[in-house]
């Protein structure tokens, strides 16, 4: 008897953990009190039908949502032919716009934001990684372009050599707009550049923008840099800083790679973090990754949630997990891969929805899914 009494009490105890740690807190007017004790993982519910974002003639990626201005939700997303394959992304991309009623969807294609503009432009042959964010009543879309030599072959692999120097010619730039169904302001040189310095870390190639503001209006772009070691493939893949005093630049990079887990060996680990989230709470900075090599979710996840009060140091969150490896459907399937490219749309700080983009068949397909979070 005392056994039993033993083990309903532990049970008990388990269920108030797991209770508290999924609980969001709220002040009177709903606004999120703390994003650290935010448990993602556990928030994450079966994705409905609704909320599948696809064109069965088009490979989708890379959705960046946000509620606009006149209340409707945005997605900006990267989309290529799909007959092309997956890894013509590097040369055949370009960043669309998609609009809801709902946070969640159905999201619908509204219009190709950036058209091809031939290879006399930085950003001429394709246009991918979009990250959208309002500020000031205007809103801006940070994204990567490619220009390469013309060269590659269709349908594409990376084991062509000329990939990589569509791969070696991605720069980040911004465009400005007052609404995102008109016009874009579009810039003829990158935002953000690789450095004239052949040793730095950034010197051969930069891309995969992530972009929040400060509460004292300092920007911050996290991007995913890529040094010369006298290959074509370059270095390790790592992730890089840069400030600026307004949106539209300049910026001014800090010297050292930033999401380096502790104890790694930077020479034997290629790729550490991918695909960063950015957003600032209560002046405390949050990003979502790519937990490439397991080190911030110890295997467990993969995508993990970190914290940084100065944008350089980073650790990870309370609860670091963010997402699973296979995510759930409302008839009870499982996605086929790890999800990839996360975004959070939140509400007063709350979260509400988790954005990511999904490969089936190996990745002769690709769309975009939005997971309904929801807190005890």
């Amino acid at each position: 008897m005392k056994m039993i009494r033993f083990l309903v009490a532990c049970i008990l105890t388990l269920i108030v953990i797991v209770a508290s740690a999924q609980k969001i807190k709220t002040d009177r007017d709903g606004s999120l009190t703390s994003m650290n004790d935010v448990d993602l993982f556990s928030m994450i519910q079966p994705i409905p039908a609704t909320n599948v974002f696809a064109d069965s003639a088009y490979n989708i990626w890379c959705g960046s949502v946000l509620k606009g201005y006149n209340g409707k939700y945005y997605m900006f997303y990267s989309r290529w032919p799909r007959s092309l394959g997956h890894y013509a992304w590097i040369s055949h991309s370009e960043i669309a716009l998609a609009k809801a009623d709902n946070p969640g969807g159905p999201y619908r294609h509204v219009k190709v934001i950036f058209n091809s503009r031939g290879s006399k432009y930085w950003d001429g042959a394709a246009t991918h990684n979009p990250t959208a964010i309002l500020h000031n009543g205007k809103y801006y879309l940070y994204y990567v372009a490619t220009t390469g030599d013309g060269l590659l072959k269709q349908p594409t692999t990376m084991k062509d050599s000329h990939w990589w120097h569509y791969r070696n010619t991605q720069r980040i730039g911004v465009a400005v707009c007052d609404d995102p169904e008109k016009e874009w302001q579009r810039f003829d040189e990158p935002v953000l550049n690789v450095s004239r310095d052949s040793t730095a870390f950034d010197a051969l190639m930069v891309s995969n923008p992530a972009v929040t503001v400060d509460d004292d209006g300092k920007v911050i772009l996290i991007y995913k840099q890529v040094g010369r070691n006298g290959t074509l493939h370059g270095g390790n893949v790592r992730f890089g800083v840069a400030f600026a005093k307004q949106m539209l630049g300049p910026f001014e990079k800090h010297p050292n790679p930033i999401f380096e887990a502790s104890g790694i060996d930077r020479k034997d680990t290629w790729m550490v973090a991918e695909d960063p989230y950015l957003w600032t709470y209560k002046k405390k900075h949050y990003a979502i990754v790519r937990d490439v090599a397991g080190h911030f979710t110890h295997g467990e996840a993969t995508w993990a949630m970190l914290t940084s009060l100065d944008g350089v140091t980073w650790q990870p969150a309370k609860h670091p997990k963010a997402a699973p490896f296979h995510l759930k459907f409302s008839d009870g399937s499982l996605s086929e891969e790890a999800p990839e490219r996360p975004c959070l749309l939140r509400e007063k700080g709350v979260p509400i929805v988790l954005f990511g983009a999904l490969g089936i068949k190996k990745r002769e397909h690709s769309y975009n899914v939005a997971m309904p979070l929801k807190a005890n």
